[in-house]
């Protein structure tokens, strides 16, 4: 195993960037905004900001011999499901409490803030590997976090909300077939983390490394875009039963659903669709993935296309293989760390999908393209844990196995510093205010 060194200095840096990026996140947001939930499965942004700061509040308290805790106790309200610490708040009422109120959060941030570079800067006389590992947690975890807050933040306001940055999406010159499909190689291959890669942090669910055996396979070149998917409407998809799952189908019966979260049809009968950057109809960006699909609706997709999802092995092989190398590749595009040319991440400030095409020097070895950013894949594959797999933090991921699919690459919503090839995301058959959509298979 390769002997990975990293310094406290380090990670001040890293604990600096994710806390400036949340307040940038927040920064556009009113104080009526910090405390609205608009459904049970979001939180309100303050409590998010509370969270991840109450995250660090445990590990200080453990850790830190000189430690005095904010002057409130929120730990009630903010502790979202680890028992160890005490009853969780009920998740679907954070939005009916005023306490605590959204400048006592920003105050206990910033305490937070404080006494986390304080304690940093003390431990950079010596180097723990153990501060080291739980500290990256907590700062990981804060990205998941961020994650969660565009995705309620949108769930809010959605075009009404202005990001303090935004840029340009890249110019296309010219793509292939958008419907081509690329042929895989099966045989054995090496599904999770590689540990002797160079990396300050994974997280144990991507772990340990184990073979599986996949027959040769074909996989979509490109996301499946909105154009493609309005075909899927148009041809009565949501009417026809025979596309679905059994729950599928019931879930789409019981909740009105005719087209994806966020897609509505004008009396004219044409499609729009409502982002972060305004309202699009579909038609002006059918080059667009499509996005806020639950599993069941990319199931009915692959169905009526005569295609299917594919497993997480077959997304990772196809991502992270290097035949030249005969190695894994950390990200699709090789081992250096996410920069704007490769693929639509947070950094890249874009707040939308990217047309496909978009990052041409960001495809894998195969040619597949847009497979880290955009927005999360969903696969078949059940989230599991891998065969001798250990937990490396209690209460975290693996009491979530079970009842939920897993997606993989990250989307435009998602840190270079927190996605790679072997990062497992997970949600629920049914969920989709989250940003997933997916790629194709097919069996050769």
């Amino acid at each position: 195993m390769k002997q990975i060194k990293y310094t406290i200095k380090q990670l001040e840096n890293y604990f600096e960037i994710v806390r400036r990026q949340t307040r940038e996140i927040l920064t556009p947001l009113e104080t009526e905004d910090y405390v609205i939930q608009t459904d049970f499965f979001m939180s309100p942004p303050r409590w998010h900001l509370g969270h991840v700061s109450w995250f660090f509040d445990q590990l200080l308290r453990e850790h830190s011999g000189d430690y005095t805790p904010f002057k409130l106790d929120f730990g009630n309200y903010l502790n979202s499901y680890y028992r160890t610490f005490g009853e969780p708040f009920d998740k679907g009422k954070r939005g009916t409490v005023s306490r605590p109120t959204v400048a006592e959060t920003i105050a206990y941030a910033d305490w937070i803030d404080e006494r986390v570079k304080k304690f940093l800067r003390k431990e950079s006389e010596k180097f723990s590997p153990e501060i080291f590992r739980l500290f990256m947690m907590g700062i990981n975890h804060e990205y998941q976090h961020q994650e969660l807050l565009v995705y309620d933040v949108q769930h809010l306001l959605q075009d009404r909300y202005h990001p303090k940055v935004l840029t340009d999406a890249p110019v296309v010159n010219g793509i292939g077939t958008k419907d081509e499909m690329i042929r895989i190689p099966g045989g054995i291959f090496e599904l999770g983390y590689d540990e002797n890669w160079d990396q300050p942090f994974h997280y144990d669910i991507e772990s340990p490394q184990h073979r599986v055996y996949l027959n040769d396979y074909l996989i979509d070149r490109y996301p499946v875009t909105n154009g493609a998917y309005l075909e899927f409407i148009q041809a009565g998809g949501y009417r026809d039963f025979r596309y679905w799952l059994s729950d599928g189908w019931d879930v789409i019966q019981k909740n009105g659903w005719a087209a994806p979260l966020y897609w509505e049809r004008e009396e004219s009968g044409e499609w729009v669709k409502t982002d972060f950057r305004g309202r699009h109809p579909i038609n002006q960006i059918s080059d667009e993935p499509v996005v806020h699909i639950s599993y069941y609706e990319a199931w009915a997709y692959t169905k009526w296309s005569g295609k299917r999802l594919p497993t997480e092995a077959e997304w990772e092989k196809a991502a992270a293989w290097d035949e030249k190398t005969g190695q894994k590749r950390i990200f699709a595009w090789g081992d250096d760390f996410p920069e704007k040319r490769h693929g639509n991440l947070f950094e890249n400030r874009l707040w939308t999908p990217s047309r496909i095409g978009s990052y041409p020097e960001g495809k894998s070895y195969y040619g597949v393209e847009q497979m880290i950013g955009d927005m999360w894949e969903w696969t078949v594959s059940e989230f599991m844990p891998y065969p001798g797999f250990k937990s490396g933090f209690a209460e975290y991921n693996d009491k979530w196995f079970g009842n939920q699919k897993v997606l993989r690459g990250g989307s435009f919503a998602t840190s270079g510093h927190q996605t790679r090839n072997t990062y497992r995301n997970f949600f629920r058959c049914p969920e989709r205010w989250m940003i997933a959509g997916f790629r194709c298979a097919k069996d050769l």
